[in-house]
Protein backbone atom coordinates (compact mmCIF):
# COMPACT_ATOMS: atom_id res chain seq x y z
CA UNK A 1 0.00 0.00 0.00
CA UNK A 2 1.62 3.19 -1.02
CA UNK A 3 2.31 5.79 1.57
CA UNK A 4 -0.64 8.16 0.15
CA UNK A 5 -2.98 5.60 0.33
CA UNK A 6 -1.96 4.78 4.13
CA UNK A 7 -2.16 8.76 4.81
CA UNK A 8 -6.07 8.62 3.53
CA UNK A 9 -6.90 6.14 5.65
CA UNK A 10 -5.39 7.50 8.98
CA UNK A 11 -7.34 10.93 8.12
CA UNK A 12 -10.52 9.32 7.54
CA UNK A 13 -10.23 7.38 10.72
CA UNK A 14 -9.38 10.57 12.25
CA UNK A 15 -12.33 12.11 10.93
CA UNK A 16 -14.72 9.40 12.10
CA UNK A 17 -13.34 9.66 15.85
CA UNK A 18 -13.55 13.55 15.48
CA UNK A 19 -17.39 13.12 14.40
CA UNK A 20 -18.10 10.39 17.14
CA UNK A 21 -17.27 12.32 19.65
CA UNK A 22 -19.21 15.23 18.46
CA UNK A 23 -22.16 12.93 18.43
CA UNK A 24 -21.16 11.61 21.90
CA UNK A 25 -21.10 15.39 23.52
CA UNK A 26 -24.75 16.03 21.75
CA UNK A 27 -25.85 12.94 23.38
CA UNK A 28 -24.23 13.86 26.77
CA UNK A 29 -25.98 17.33 26.71
CA UNK A 30 -29.54 15.95 25.13
CA UNK A 31 -29.60 13.60 28.54
CA UNK A 32 -28.55 16.49 30.52
CA UNK A 33 -31.21 18.29 28.79
CA UNK A 34 -33.87 15.77 29.51
CA UNK A 35 -32.43 14.76 32.76
CA UNK A 36 -32.55 18.55 34.29
CA UNK A 37 -36.42 18.81 32.42
CA UNK A 38 -37.59 16.13 34.40
CA UNK A 39 -35.61 17.90 37.81
CA UNK A 40 -37.65 20.78 37.36
CA UNK A 41 -40.55 18.64 36.69
CA UNK A 42 -40.52 16.76 39.80
CA UNK A 43 -39.17 19.68 41.85
CA UNK A 44 -42.65 21.55 40.83
CA UNK A 45 -44.54 18.44 41.79
CA UNK A 46 -42.84 18.62 45.08
CA UNK A 47 -43.47 22.33 45.57
CA UNK A 48 -47.23 22.01 44.82
CA UNK A 49 -47.88 18.92 46.84
CA UNK A 50 -45.52 21.03 49.78
CA UNK A 51 -48.17 23.57 49.42
CA UNK A 52 -50.91 21.22 49.90
CA UNK A 53 -49.34 19.27 52.77
CA UNK A 54 -48.73 22.51 54.47
CA UNK A 55 -52.08 23.30 54.44
CA UNK A 56 -53.44 20.05 55.33
CA UNK A 57 -54.87 20.22 58.76
CA UNK A 58 -55.66 23.86 58.82
CA UNK A 59 -58.76 25.78 59.64
CA UNK A 60 -60.89 26.61 56.69
CA UNK A 61 -60.93 30.40 56.86
CA UNK A 62 -63.73 30.37 53.71
CA UNK A 63 -66.62 30.70 56.42
CA UNK A 64 -66.89 34.41 58.10
CA UNK A 65 -65.92 34.86 61.79
CA UNK A 66 -68.27 37.78 61.89
CA UNK A 67 -67.42 41.43 63.15
CA UNK A 68 -65.39 41.02 66.41
CA UNK A 69 -67.85 41.97 69.02
CA UNK A 70 -66.07 41.64 72.56
CA UNK A 71 -68.54 40.21 75.87
CA UNK A 72 -69.32 42.73 78.02
CA UNK A 73 -66.36 43.93 80.56
CA UNK A 74 -63.55 42.13 78.86
CA UNK A 75 -59.99 43.54 79.24
CA UNK A 76 -56.26 43.35 77.99
CA UNK A 77 -55.07 43.78 74.50
CA UNK A 78 -57.37 44.28 72.54
CA UNK A 79 -60.23 43.63 75.08
CA UNK A 80 -59.59 39.56 74.41
CA UNK A 81 -59.49 38.80 78.22
CA UNK A 82 -62.72 37.55 80.20
CA UNK A 83 -61.59 39.21 84.21
CA UNK A 84 -62.61 37.15 86.93
CA UNK A 85 -62.20 38.85 90.32
CA UNK A 86 -61.12 42.43 91.64
CA UNK A 87 -58.81 44.72 89.51
CA UNK A 88 -57.01 45.94 92.51
CA UNK A 89 -55.77 42.06 93.32
CA UNK A 90 -51.84 42.12 93.79
CA UNK A 91 -51.40 39.50 91.68
CA UNK A 92 -52.89 38.16 88.01
CA UNK A 93 -53.18 34.42 87.02
CA UNK A 94 -53.72 34.42 83.20
CA UNK A 95 -55.22 30.92 81.78
CA UNK A 96 -55.44 30.33 77.86
CA UNK A 97 -58.31 27.58 77.84
CA UNK A 98 -60.13 25.51 75.47
CA UNK A 99 -63.84 24.07 76.40
CA UNK A 100 -63.41 20.86 74.21
CA UNK A 101 -59.54 20.75 75.76
CA UNK A 102 -59.31 17.63 78.44
CA UNK A 103 -55.95 19.13 80.02
CA UNK A 104 -57.99 22.15 80.66
CA UNK A 105 -60.66 20.28 82.50
CA UNK A 106 -57.94 18.56 84.26
CA UNK A 107 -56.70 22.00 85.69
CA UNK A 108 -59.64 23.35 86.01
CA UNK A 109 -60.83 19.96 88.27
CA UNK A 110 -57.29 20.37 90.80
CA UNK A 111 -57.08 24.31 90.59
CA UNK A 112 -60.28 25.66 90.94
CA UNK A 113 -61.24 25.41 94.22
CA UNK A 114 -58.09 27.49 95.50
CA UNK A 115 -58.75 30.01 92.07
CA UNK A 116 -62.22 30.63 93.46
CA UNK A 117 -61.11 31.02 97.32
CA UNK A 118 -58.75 33.61 96.24
CA UNK A 119 -60.65 35.43 93.52
CA UNK A 120 -63.52 35.68 96.14
CA UNK A 121 -60.55 36.89 98.53
CA UNK A 122 -59.59 40.10 96.57
CA UNK A 123 -56.09 38.12 96.53
CA UNK A 124 -56.52 37.29 92.89
CA UNK A 125 -57.66 38.03 89.42
CA UNK A 126 -57.94 35.86 87.11
CA UNK A 127 -57.91 36.87 82.97
CA UNK A 128 -59.11 33.68 80.89
CA UNK A 129 -58.44 33.34 76.84
CA UNK A 130 -60.83 31.98 74.74
CA UNK A 131 -59.31 29.39 72.34
CA UNK A 132 -60.18 27.25 69.37
CA UNK A 133 -56.81 24.38 69.47
CA UNK A 134 -59.34 20.67 69.46
CA UNK A 135 -61.42 22.92 66.48
CA UNK A 136 -58.49 22.48 64.33
CA UNK A 137 -56.57 19.24 65.71
CA UNK A 138 -60.02 16.98 65.67
CA UNK A 139 -62.00 19.33 63.68
CA UNK A 140 -65.56 20.80 64.36
CA UNK A 141 -66.83 24.04 65.78
CA UNK A 142 -67.33 23.04 69.42
CA UNK A 143 -64.48 24.66 70.87
CA UNK A 144 -65.44 27.96 68.71
CA UNK A 145 -69.54 27.61 69.70
CA UNK A 146 -69.04 27.05 73.67
CA UNK A 147 -66.50 30.02 73.69
CA UNK A 148 -68.96 31.85 72.07
CA UNK A 149 -71.87 30.45 74.26
CA UNK A 150 -69.48 31.69 77.18
CA UNK A 151 -68.77 35.09 75.88
CA UNK A 152 -72.48 35.41 75.75
CA UNK A 153 -72.74 34.39 79.61
CA UNK A 154 -70.24 37.12 79.97
CA UNK A 155 -72.58 39.78 78.76
CA UNK A 156 -74.82 38.06 81.34
CA UNK A 157 -72.18 38.66 84.26
CA UNK A 158 -72.75 34.76 84.01
CA UNK A 159 -69.17 33.77 83.04
CA UNK A 160 -67.17 32.20 86.15
CA UNK A 161 -70.69 29.81 86.75
CA UNK A 162 -71.10 29.09 82.97
CA UNK A 163 -67.96 28.31 82.36
CA UNK A 164 -67.70 25.66 85.34
CA UNK A 165 -70.49 24.14 83.60
CA UNK A 166 -68.75 23.69 80.73
CA UNK A 167 -65.68 21.84 82.24
CA UNK A 168 -68.06 19.86 83.96
CA UNK A 169 -70.44 18.60 81.63
CA UNK A 170 -67.41 18.26 78.50
CA UNK A 171 -67.99 15.70 76.35
CA UNK A 172 -64.73 13.39 74.96
CA UNK A 173 -62.41 15.02 73.00
CA UNK A 174 -63.87 13.53 70.14
CA UNK A 175 -67.21 14.15 70.35
CA UNK A 176 -68.14 17.79 68.90
CA UNK A 177 -71.07 17.80 71.34
CA UNK A 178 -70.55 21.50 71.65
CA UNK A 179 -70.90 22.14 68.35
CA UNK A 180 -75.04 22.01 69.21
CA UNK A 181 -76.04 25.06 70.20
CA UNK A 182 -79.42 23.52 71.92
CA UNK A 183 -76.74 21.61 73.91
CA UNK A 184 -75.06 24.87 75.07
CA UNK A 185 -78.45 26.24 76.10
CA UNK A 186 -79.47 23.57 77.89
CA UNK A 187 -76.22 23.63 80.03
CA UNK A 188 -77.08 27.60 80.73
CA UNK A 189 -80.18 25.95 82.65
CA UNK A 190 -78.02 24.61 85.15
CA UNK A 191 -77.12 28.42 86.01
CA UNK A 192 -79.92 30.92 87.79
CA UNK A 193 -80.95 33.53 85.46
CA UNK A 194 -78.89 32.48 82.51
CA UNK A 195 -81.31 31.06 80.03
CA UNK A 196 -82.96 33.85 78.81
CA UNK A 197 -83.86 35.03 75.23
CA UNK A 198 -80.93 37.22 75.10
CA UNK A 199 -78.66 34.84 75.97
CA UNK A 200 -80.22 31.99 73.57
CA UNK A 201 -80.19 35.03 70.70
CA UNK A 202 -76.47 35.93 71.41
CA UNK A 203 -75.44 31.68 71.59
CA UNK A 204 -77.68 31.23 68.22
CA UNK A 205 -76.11 34.43 66.12
CA UNK A 206 -72.56 33.50 66.71
CA UNK A 207 -72.65 36.58 68.61
CA UNK A 208 -68.70 36.55 69.54
CA UNK A 209 -67.87 34.65 66.94
CA UNK A 210 -65.35 36.91 65.35
CA UNK A 211 -64.16 37.70 69.10
CA UNK A 212 -63.35 34.05 69.76
CA UNK A 213 -61.26 33.91 66.42
CA UNK A 214 -59.47 36.92 66.89
CA UNK A 215 -58.26 35.73 70.93
CA UNK A 216 -57.36 32.61 69.21
CA UNK A 217 -55.12 34.39 66.53
CA UNK A 218 -53.42 35.84 69.40
CA UNK A 219 -52.56 32.77 70.97
CA UNK A 220 -51.08 31.20 67.83
CA UNK A 221 -49.20 34.92 68.21
CA UNK A 222 -47.98 33.83 71.16
CA UNK A 223 -46.65 30.56 70.42
CA UNK A 224 -47.34 28.77 72.94
CA UNK A 225 -46.80 24.64 73.28
CA UNK A 226 -50.91 24.06 74.03
CA UNK A 227 -53.96 24.16 76.56
CA UNK A 228 -53.94 25.02 79.26
CA UNK A 229 -51.38 27.76 79.43
CA UNK A 230 -51.11 29.40 82.63
CA UNK A 231 -49.26 32.30 83.37
CA UNK A 232 -49.06 33.88 87.06
CA UNK A 233 -47.95 37.30 86.74
CA UNK A 234 -46.83 36.87 83.03
CA UNK A 235 -44.48 33.48 84.00
CA UNK A 236 -45.22 30.31 82.63
CA UNK A 237 -45.89 28.50 85.75
CA UNK A 238 -47.90 25.04 84.69
CA UNK A 239 -45.08 23.63 82.57
CA UNK A 240 -43.18 24.11 85.98
CA UNK A 241 -43.84 19.96 87.15
CA UNK A 242 -43.70 21.14 90.87
CA UNK A 243 -46.29 23.60 90.52
CA UNK A 244 -49.65 22.11 92.83
CA UNK A 245 -52.11 24.23 93.61
CA UNK A 246 -50.91 24.67 97.51
CA UNK A 247 -47.91 25.95 95.93
CA UNK A 248 -49.66 28.54 93.71
CA UNK A 249 -51.90 29.44 97.08
CA UNK A 250 -48.68 30.34 98.57
CA UNK A 251 -47.38 32.39 95.51
CA UNK A 252 -50.15 34.54 95.89
CA UNK A 253 -50.66 35.25 99.21
CA UNK A 254 -46.74 35.68 99.63
CA UNK A 255 -47.65 38.37 96.86
CA UNK A 256 -50.27 40.05 98.82
CA UNK A 257 -47.66 40.44 102.07
CA UNK A 258 -45.20 42.27 99.98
Amino acid sequence: MSEKNREGKRTAREKLAVEREKQKSADKRRRALIVGGAVVAVLGLAAVIGVVAANAGKDDDSEASGPVVAPSGAQGKDGLAIPVGKDSAKSTLTVWEDFRCPACKSFETAYRPVIHELTNAGQLKVEYHLVTLIDGNMRGTGSRNAANAAACAQDAGKFPAYHDVLFDNQPSEVDDAYADNAKLIELAGKVDGLDTPAFRACVEDGKHNGWVAKSHQAFDKEDFSGTPTVLFDGKNIYQDRTMTPAKLKQMVQEANQG
